[in-house]
């Protein structure tokens, strides 16, 4: 049974889900939250194993909730504006429900859950700058802006994507993808291994064997970057 929590301001909508989850065998509905502070004290109170989650809410929202704390169980993310469930969600395949929720599109999203399936997502969506993305950092799941990323590096099947705060989130996506879907007008490869935002780029020095060494706001150590991808940051740089 999958402890499962239901956070909407609507009553309504909480009445709906809580009817439809109902008739699903593996689920046990353990409380209902209509703000993020109750939610919050219900988390912490009944260490439910599923979110099912509203992200506009009064005062703060379902992004405000799981800045607020550290919860690593699943998520299921309810929404009437689809332009959020894309963009923030994809980049780590977490699911998302838009409103109205049906019967069907609910038990796939649960489905999900039991078979590792992700959901599938437009390839080909171009993020922006101010997009959020979900990811794991540290121990917990946050939101972050497309433009606080400062680099990406590589880490064999996985993405390390490193924050202007400090913080380093791990994400199951390669170098490449990531090339594919990051606005060009901010971001630049520049080694088989690492992704930059040229926003934070402070100097780049000439190395040895034509090469370079890039150095970020922030960041201690230079990059190097080779000469097939020099010429690509000293056009976005102008």
């Amino acid at each position: 049974m999958l402890k499962t929590l239901i956070i909407d301001d609507e009553r309504l909508a909480r009445l709906k889900l809580n009817k439809m989850l109902r008739e699903f065998g593996n689920i046990d509905i353990v409380g209902e939250a209509e703000s993020v502070d109750e939610a919050i004290l219900k988390i912490q109170n009944l260490n439910p194993e599923l979110l099912l989650l509203d992200i506009q809410m009064p005062g703060k929202s379902g992004f405000d909730l799981l800045n607020e704390i550290d919860y690593d169980g699943r998520v299921i993310f309810v929404t009437a504006f689809d332009e959020y469930a894309i963009k923030a969600f994809e980049v780590n395949a977490l699911d998302y429900l838009l409103k109205p929720v049906t019967h069907e599109r609910l038990e796939k999203a649960l489905n999900r859950f039991e078979t590792e399936t992700p959901p599938a997502f437009a390839p080909d969506k171009k993020l922006n700058p101010d997009d959020l993305l979900f990811l794991l950092v540290g121990q917990s799941m946050r939101f972050i802006k497309i433009r606080s990323i400062v680099f990406i590096s590589s880490a064999i099947d996985y993405t390390n994507v490193y924050t202007n705060d400090g913080h380093e989130g791990l994400v199951l996506k390669s170098l490449r993808e990531w090339e594919e879907r990051l606005p060009v007008n901010i971001f630049c490869r520049i080694h088989r291994s690492t992704i930059i935002n040229t926003e934070y780029v402070h100097d780049v020095e000439k190395w040895f064997n034509q090469s370079y060494q890039v150095y970020l706001k922030g960041i201690e150590e230079p990059f190097i970057m080779s000469k097939r991808y020099a010429k690509k940051l000293k056009e976005k740089l102008g």
